[in-house]
């Protein structure tokens, strides 16, 4: 089975998948809820702060809907991960077709990039958010936000669409097979595993912390927080500045 397998949840399955039972439908969409909820979270970190959680939400809620009226069973793929993909992919897709980040925040990267630029070739080092905020009158947190914002937006540029088909009955679900990459790929990957890895030893314990929670436990910053026992808002400082220093020395190798 690909659904639950409690009796009162196969009940909800079986009428929603039989007859579309609208009853049984609310039931699992409340039951699902925060998976909605999770992908928000962690999508809403690299975003700026005049993007609503209500909006994000909204798209969300679109991709469960999508995913509640198009799981197949037959496709043996347990529904969270399913609809994980369906959920991301709304949120994604929702704000790709929005130019989301405000004319004067690109400006503002630009600014700053430009910026970084001048005062290294002055200095002939490496400058600090600090350094560059000063330069520009802002503070040190407004470079730390602008620049991964801006990251964010371009990364978000990039085709990320999963390869789908769903033509009725004969649609399927379609996951790539990372188990067997060509040598090629296999070479480039361990070359940027490797280069990641050395770069991340260069943050300090703390920020390696957080980027190992957010990013290979998949928690939220806010159960982050409780961990470390750190304020939400705290964490995110601490992942800002980490994702900050990992693109300037990446961008330097």
């Amino acid at each position: 089975m690909a659904y639950p397998e409690t009796k009162e949840e196969k009940k909800y399955w079986d009428l929603w998948l039989s007859s579309r039972d609208t009853q049984a439908g609310d039931i699992l969409v409340k039951k699902y809820l925060p998976l909605v909820h999770y992908h928000v979270q962690r999508i809403a970190v690299g975003l700026p702060r005049n993007v609503s959680k209500d909006d994000l939400k909204s798209l969300g809620m679109l991709g469960l809907l999508d995913a509640l009226n198009k799981f197949d069973l037959s496709r043996d793929l347990k529904f969270d991960t399913y609809a994980s993909f369906r959920i991301r992919g709304a949120i994604l897709d929702g704000l790709r077709k929005e130019d989301w980040l405000p004319r004067g925040t690109r400006e503002k990267a630009k600014k700053i990039e430009m910026t970084i630029e001048q005062l290294e070739q002055q200095y002939m080092r490496t400058v600090s958010p600090e350094e560059v905020g000063n330069h520009l009158g802002i503070s040190e947190e407004e470079v730390y936000q602008t620049v991964n914002e801006h990251f964010f937006a371009n990364i978000l540029s990039i085709d990320e669409h999963i390869s789908e088909m769903d033509d009725g009955e004969t649609g399927s679900y379609i996951i790539k097979d990372d188990n067997s990459p060509s040598p090629e790929e296999q070479l480039v990957k361990n070359e940027q595993i490797k280069e990641l890895t050395a770069t991340i030893t260069q943050l300090t314990e703390k920020e390696q912390l957080v980027l190992s929670l957010f990013y290979r436990e998949e928690l939220t910053l806010t159960e982050i927080g409780e961990i470390m026992n750190l304020s939400t808002s705290r964490i995110s400082q601490i992942h800002s500045k980490a994702i900050f220093k990992l693109k300037k020395i990446l961008e330097k190798n």
